[in-house]
């Protein structure tokens, strides 16, 4: 596989993760949220940190947890460059052009995000706003596709969590999520054929 497969693979991703973040943001209001199906809704909100909101406590956390991403993503990217270089096999190119391409879209969110935006808190966001709610290296990530496959009660009965509220699946994510979660399936399920040699 040529490396210019891989730079495109890289940038629909990119294409389809900002895009559809730059349209939440400046159509809903943080917490606003539409049914597409009982199992699928769009549900905006924000995430100041890592995975699951996982934040670094402190002062610095956020900015350490950006510079972090950037230096990661810079070794994703040399491991792009080698394994094209190789000849590694198609799966690991792919699996690793979505990771860099997952990567990348998160880090745009947190680097830029907060200088080019307003709150979305109780309002819409405005796009190159004069009163951005941030500062370089510190804009939140934005999530939106939240699958709610399971949302009920649980039985009376059940001791300890009986009569509780009980969902599943309850992330809420974006592409760049996504991207980077298809990517670690492929490599799981394709291990051999991924990392085997010729």
């Amino acid at each position: 596989m040529k490396f210019k497969h891989a730079i495109l693979i890289i940038f629909l991703v990119l294409l389809a993760d900002q895009a559809s973040k730059i349209y939440i943001k400046t159509h809903f209001a943080e917490y606003d949220d539409i049914e597409v199906f009982s199992w699928f809704k769009i549900f905006f909100i924000e995430n100041e940190g890592a995975a699951w909101g996982v934040k670094i406590p402190g002062e610095y956390g956020k900015l350490i947890l950006t510079l972090f991403r950037i230096i990661a993503v810079f070794g994703i990217g040399y491991w792009l460059w080698d394994a094209v270089k190789k000849q590694s096999s198609r799966i690991l190119i792919v699996s690793i052009a979505l990771i860099f391409a997952g990567a990348l879209g998160n880090i745009i969110d947190s680097v830029f995000y907060g200088v080019i935006f307003d709150h979305s808190t109780g309002k819409v966001a405005t796009l190159f706003s004069q009163e951005p709610y941030g500062t370089l290296f510190h804009g939140k990530v934005v999530d939106m596709l939240y699958f709610p496959l399971i949302d009920t009660k649980l039985p009376e009965w059940l001791p300890i969590w009986g009569g509780k509220r009980f969902t599943f699946f309850d992330p809420v994510f974006n592409i760049a999520d996504s991207a980077i979660s298809i990517a670690v399936g492929l490599l799981i399920v394709f291990n051999k054929r991924a990392f085997g040699t010729k």
